[in-house]
C-alpha cells in the first residue's frame, strides 16, 4: 500500500474469496504445544474473549504488552536489540525504517496458511518486507483507517461527509482531538482541497527531504496558528474513547476501531471517511530476532488466521481483518457500522499510507515538536 489504488469492499475484504471455503486453517497438532508467548501489539487488538479462546484451546499463556504507536515498538526493539518478545506488530508503511535495524527475522512461510488472507495484503509482506531477499518479515493482521469521529448528539457535518478541516474549524474550537503527526497530515489534505496548498503537496513530501521541509513547514505554520482550537492530543485507543465520552470532544481525527466500538456499544458516536479520503493502513505480525517461543508463534498465527476467530475479534475491537471470510463471522452491527463508515465511493477514495523512510520520520518529528511545543 505504497501508492493510491482504487479499492472496493470486494477487493479489500474478499480478495480471492474462494479461499474462505477451504479446509480449516489450523491443525490440532499445530496447536498442541503449551508454554507461553510474549506479544507486543496495539492496545486493543486482542480482546479478552479472543485471548481466552486461544489460551483455552492451546494451553499457551499470552503475555500481552499493549502499545499505541510504531515508535514505541521500534524504540523497545532497539533498546533490547530484538530480545524479549516473540511477536511485534509494525504498520505496513514502516518497512523502510525496520530493514536497516536488522531486528526482525524472516517468517517461515511453510508454517503459515497465507492463502487464508487477502492476497493484496499478503503481497505487502513479500514485496515491501522482503529484507535483503531473505523472505517476508511481516504478515497482515489488522487493517483500518484514520478518519473523522464525532458525537452525533452534539454535532453533524455540513454535507454528506465530514472533513479533516472540521477538527481545526472555529466552529468546533476547544472541542476537538487528534494524534499530532497524522492530524497535521490531515490538515494538509484539507489545505489542498480548500485551495490553500497545491494539489498533491502532501504526497510529494514523501519523495525527498527538501520537498518535505517546504510542505511541512507550511502545514506546521497553519496548524500552530490554530493550535488553541485543539482540546486533546491522543496516542492510543483508550484516549480516543475517553475523549469522546468524558473529555468534551465533539469531533476528532481518529482510528476507525475506537469510535466504532463505542457506536456498537450504543454510544452516540459515529465514524466516517472524510471527504478528502480516509488514511488506510495494515498492521502486521513480525518476529524479532530474539524470539524464543517459535512453535507458539506459529500456533498464534494459525489461530489469528481462522476466519471464525478473526470475525469474533473484529466484532469486539471495531477494526477490520485481512482474513478471507472473517466478516461472515462478524455480527450485523459490525457490517452496518462498516457500511455507514464507508458510504458511496469512500473505499475507492482511500489514501493508502505511503512508506516512510527514516529521514522522513526524523524530519516529521521536528515539525511535530514545533507544533506541540508552540
Amino acid at each position: 500500500m505504497t501508492q493510491k489504488k482504487k479499492l472496493t469492499r470486494r477487493t479489500v475484504l474478499k480478495g480471492a474469496g474462494a479461499a474462505a471455503l477451504a479446509a480449516p486453517l489450523y491443525s490440532k497438532s499445530a496447536l498442541a504445544s503449551s508454554g507461553e508467548i510474549n506479544i507486543m501489539m496495539w492496545s486493543d487488538y486482542l480482546p479478552p474473549d479472543f485471548l481466552a479462546a486461544f489460551e483455552g484451546e492451546t494451553g499457551i499463556k499470552v503475555n500481552y504488552t499493549g502499545i499505541g504507536s510504531n515508535e514505541e515498538i521500534i524504540n523497545k526493539m532497539k533498546a533490547t536489540k530484538g530480545q524479549g518478545f516473540d511477536i511485534v506488530s509494525p504498520t505496513n508503511n514502516r518497512s523502510l525504517q525496520w530493514e536497516p535495524l536488522e531486528l526482525l527475522q524472516p517468517i517461515d512461510m511453510g508454517r503459515v496458511k497465507i492463502d487464508a488472507v487477502n492476497p493484496a495484503m499478503a503481497k505487502i509482506g513479500t514485496d515491501a518486507w522482503n529484507f535483503g531477499g531473505s523472505g517476508s518479515h511481516w504478515l497482515p493482521h489488522i487493517w483500518g483507517t484514520e478518519g473523522i469521529a464525532y458525537r452525533t448528539d452534539l454535532w453533524l457535518p455540513a454535507g454528506d461527509a465530514p472533513s479533516y478541516g472540521d477538527v481545526w474549524s472555529e466552529e468546533n474550537a476547544g472541542k476537538t482531538m487528534g494524534r499530532a503527526h497524522s492530524m497535521m497530515l490531515g490538515a494538509g489534505l484539507f489545505m489542498e482541497r480548500s485551495g490553500e496548498m497545491a494539489p498533491g503537496s502532501i504526497w510529494s513530501a514523501y519523495n525527498d527531504e527538501e520537498t518535505m521541509r517546504k510542505v511541512w513547514g507550511q502545514v506546521t505554520d497553519w496548524c500552530v496558528a490554530r493550535k488553541d482550537r485543539i482540546k486533546l492530543i491522543w496516542n492510543d485507543a483508550d484516549t480516543q474513547k475517553n475523549g469522546l465520552l468524558n473529555e468534551g470532544v465533539v469531533v476528532g481525527q481518529t482510528w476507525d476501531g475506537p469510535p466504532l466500538a463505542l457506536k456498537a456499544a450504543g454510544e452516540p458516536v459515529h465514524y466516517q471517511a472524510p471527504v478528502e479520503g480516509a488514511m488506510a493502513w495494515v498492521d502486521g505480525m513480525s518476529v524479532p530476532v530474539g524470539a524464543v517461543n517459535i512453535d507458539q508463534i506459529y500456533a498464534f498465527i494459525d489461530f489469528c488466521y481462522r476466519a471464525d476467530q478473526a470475525g469474533h475479534a473484529i466484532d469486539s475491537h471495531g477494526y477490520n481483518s485481512p482474513v478471507l471470510g472473517a466478516d461472515g463471522f462478524a455480527g450485523d452491527v459490525y457490517k452496518k457500522n462498516f457500511q455507514e463508515a464507508y458510504p458511496g465511493e469512500s473505499l475507492a477514495n482511500l489514501n493508502p499510507w505511503p512508506a516512510e523512510a527514516p529521514w522522513y520520520a526524523d524530519v516529521r518529528t521536528e515539525f511535530v515538536n514545533k507544533f506541540t511545543s508552540a
